[in-house]
């Protein structure tokens, strides 16, 4: 049976009541909407002392934000933000309501277990923590929670940064998610500091041909174009390219693993479960994610479309749309749907200094190794004003649970116990930097 209120941590039962709004993004402006999220983390944010803003330049697509003074005025302030939509769930697929919040086996079951009202939670209960014993963080802390992520933040983030860029005076550094939290290397745990973000590239490829009867001898089917063009790209192997981030971390994991650097790949599938998720951060990759063609069973369409999740190395995106348009041939027109930048921020300084200390203090002797996101937060957005973002989501986890793999995955959890270690590492952090 579910645990009660009661016998929850409040991290827990902030992140579950978070779970319970459906804020679904379907991406492309169809999107449940997170303004009673944005609500409840207003109420939260009140029942702290602190004054939450608003700003909902798109309706129900609903952000806010708070700044906790801290101690020190004179050092720039700190940005904590996470998204509040979550990507679809289909019900019949999960073995619990998705929008439940349920809690079984020690674990929080539901989408945004892991992505990412998980560290929205934590977020909030750290400053709780501090502001409700009567301190202050070192420095000041801009609280954001942001719409539209999961959509490229074009309705959340973005439109913030373009119109309230006043909320984040003074700050040049964020923290987000998809970071900090521990993988299996062996019978070892690491941790994973994330330092960079692939960029996004959504495209659509086009097929053109000629309609006709579903009888027909027909050499000009657009679908069966675009069959081929989707099919070349999606098995198309993209050759490992290292950035400072991917060759601090094949380096780093490596002296753990003992394997070579001279194989990246090997070095990543050490690491267990996370290895998909690790290989995924050493090259291009272009992966099919939906088709539309054709309108009956006997009608040839004159058009097909695709579309394509691209995400390459910072930096790279000029060349890779370059060796697409080669991939799919002359006959297949390449349409970018969104795109956005990649980013990189250095594994030293005062920071990452202040988060690696507070993973040792915590769990003490563990490695904690730098690493190049896959995918991609609302720190890009923020790189706009100058801010440098890491990913920091701390979070101690089971050897044997496949965390990366619940990132738009099926029964999506996140253990209770490591919530309540994250919250604590995150208060820590925030006391002392």
């Amino acid at each position: 049976m579910p645990a009660s209120p009661s016998e929850l941590p409040e991290v827990a039962a902030v992140a579950r009541d978070l779970i319970r709004f459906d804020t679904t993004n379907h991406g492309g402006g169809r999107a449940a909407g997170e303004r009673e999220a944005a609500e409840y983390v207003g109420d939260f944010l009140r029942s702290i002392g602190l004054e939450p803003e608003f700003y909902e330049p798109v309706p129900r697509r609903t952000n806010v934000l708070a700044r906790v003074p801290g101690r020190n005025r004179d050092k720039p302030a700190l940005v904590l933000h996470g998204h509040l939509d979550v990507v679809p769930a289909i019900a019949d697929d999960w073995s619990v309501d998705p929008f439940a919040g349920v809690v079984k086996d020690g674990m929080l079951w539901g989408r945004g277990a892991v992505d990412m009202k998980d560290m929205d939670a934590m977020i909030l209960t750290a400053v709780a923590d501090i502001v409700r014993a009567g301190d202050a963080p070192e420095r000041d802390l801009v609280l954001a929670f942001f719409a539209d992520e999961e959509n490229g933040g074009v309705e959340g983030s973005a439109l913030v940064v373009q119109d309230r860029p006043e909320w984040f005076a003074g700050a040049t550094e964020a923290i987000s998610e998809v970071g900090g939290y521990s993988i299996a290397v062996g019978d070892r745990r690491a941790y994973l500091l994330q330092v960079g973000e692939k960029a996004l590239v959504w495209i659509r490829l086009v097929a053109r041909g000629r309609a006709a009867h579903g009888s027909s001898y027909h050499g000009d089917n657009a679908v069966t174009k675009l069959a081929a063009a989707v099919s070349q790209l999606g098995r198309t192997e993209w050759p490992v390219t290292l950035t400072d981030a991917t060759r601090g971390m094949v380096e780093r994991l490596g002296e753990l693993t003992g394997t070579g650097p001279d194989d990246p790949d090997a070095v990543a599938a050490a690491a267990g479960a996370a290895s998909g998720f690790l290989r995924s951060t050493l090259r291009t990759t272009t992966n099919p994610t939906g088709l539309t063609a054709g309108y009956k069973h006997n009608v040839i369409p004159d058009r097909a479309e695709a579309l394509i999740d691209v995400r390459v190395l910072p930096g790279t995106e000029d060349a890779a749309l370059a060796d697409i348009r080669r991939i799919v041939g002359d006959d297949i027109e390449v349409e970018i749907v969104h795109q956005d930048i990649g980013l990189e921020v250095p594994f030293s300084g005062e920071l990452v200094d202040a988060m690696v200390a507070a993973l040792g203090r915590h769990d003490p002797g563990v490695p904690v190794i730098p690493y190049l996101m896959g995918g991609g937060t609302d720190n890009k957005a923020l790189a706009a004003l100058g801010i440098s973002g890491y990913g920091f989501a701390p979070l101690r986890l089971p050897a044997d649970l496949d965390f990366t793999g619940m990132f738009h995955g099926v029964d999506e959890r996140v253990p209770i116990e490591s919530l309540v270690f994250g919250q604590r590492v995150l208060t820590d952090l925030l006391r002392t930097y």
